[in-house]
């Protein structure tokens, strides 16, 4: 048997990690500013999330949603208060995909319709209507293509409204930060606008905070900076740190009811273990400061390199865009100065989504790489 082909791999086989480094199997250090995809938000095998997980292992790893589970409970708690929303209600899957399925599905449920608007450039994961409702059509089949979703340009208000008036919408999806599209961000006024067009038209606003949220930007959520309540906000990536996590907050103004919703894996044991040993560390280490004294840090340094034409994105979710494609040059990052880093749609774009443990000495050794790659290529 052979695995299915569909990752373009590096030659690199990581065998463990700590904080920002990862190590590969011939005992190389690298400098990790990608966090696989985002994911790693408190460093690679914290001391607090590997004793949280082991210790419930070795207690109660998984048991179904058909019993009491006291650290959902605790997690729900902990999430509303850390998080700032307090009055929004918790259900628990296993990816940021699922989670948008799960949202996109309850929009349906709440409004009686079945129409979706979705942004140009948007990435909402990989299964049915998560991967309809992403602007990628190389990755959307025939069977997802009979989802009915309507795109228009990110931050184009007049295109909105006039879509709004032709299309009964049950759901409106947008990451507030485009992740994969290339670290776009629009004005507040169209976010507000927007959340103002769904309420008028009985439409559900789901924030997709998978890869801008659980303290990436330096606010919990990318959304918050906005002043916007979300009818449902979907959640991933950092949730975890690395254990398979997702999840959507939903307002209190939408009530559940017994197998409207449901998932065997999510909310498991590990899975709560695991996100509430990350809650703890981000609020104990005051992470969602250090992204953002860490931004402004990066962003100094990165103007100080007259190749780099735009700085994009906020906090710790941050892109490089040059003026050439940055393929090569992230790969002799890698090859070269082991520095991992990210790319995008945008093909002159370098991605950074370091753990938010990041600490200036590693922004120091990442612009000395990359100074010295842009050097070498000259």
């Amino acid at each position: 048997m052979k695995l299915f082909n569909v990752y373009p791999l590096f030659d690199v086989t990581p065998v463990k990690a700590k904080d920002l480094y990862v190590y590969d199997d011939k005992g190389t250090e690298y400098l990790d500013l990608y966090g696989g995809h985002a994911v790693i938000s408190i460093g690679h095998s914290h001391p607090e999330y590997v004793k949280s997980v082991s210790e419930q292992l070795r207690q109660l790893g998984f048991y179904s949603n058909s019993i009491q589970n006291p650290l959902q409970v605790e997690l729900t708690e902990k999430l509303g208060v850390l998080s700032g929303c307090k009055d929004y209600q918790l259900f628990l899957c296993n990816s940021g995909a699922e989670a948008n399925e799960n949202a996109l599905k309850l929009a349906s449920f709440q409004t009686k319709k079945h129409k979706v608007l979705a942004f140009k450039n948007g990435f909402h994961g990989r299964t049915s209507a998560a991967v309809a409702t992403t602007d990628n059509h190389k990755i959307v089949a025939p069977i997802n293509a009979q989802q009915d979703v309507v795109f228009v340009d990110f931050g184009d208000i007049k295109a909105t409204e006039e879509a709004f008036k032709i299309h009964e919408f049950c759901a409106v999806i947008i990451e507030t930060i485009q992740g994969i599209g290339g670290l776009d961000e629009t004005s507040a006024q169209f976010y507000k606008e927007l959340k103002t067009l769904c309420t008028e038209h009985n439409t559900l606003y789901i924030a997709d905070e998978i890869q801008c949220g659980f303290g990436r930007t330096g606010d919990f959520f990318a959304f918050q900076k906005h002043g916007i309540e979300p009818d449902i906000i979907s959640m991933a990536k950092g949730m975890g740190n690395g254990f398979p996590v997702g999840g959507i907050l939903i307002h209190p103004n939408i009530e559940g009811s017994y197998g409207l919703l449901g998932t065997t894996f999510g909310g498991n044991h590990l899975a709560c273990a695991a996100t509430l040993s990350v809650l703890k560390v981000i609020e104990e280490e005051q992470l969602l400061i250090n992204a953002k004294i860490m931004a402004t840090y990066f962003k100094e340094k990165a103007k100080e390199i007259p190749e780099i034409k735009t700085i994009k994105g906020r906090g710790l979710m941050l892109g490089l865009e040059f003026e050439n494609p940055i393929a090569q040059l992230r790969k002799n990052l890698i090859f070269k100065h082991h520095v991992f880093t990210g790319s995008s749609k945008n093909p002159n774009l370098l991605r950074i989504l370091p753990p938010l443990t990041i600490q200036k000495k590693h922004i120091d050794a990442f612009f000395e790489a990359l100074k010295h790659v842009l050097n070498e290529t000259i």
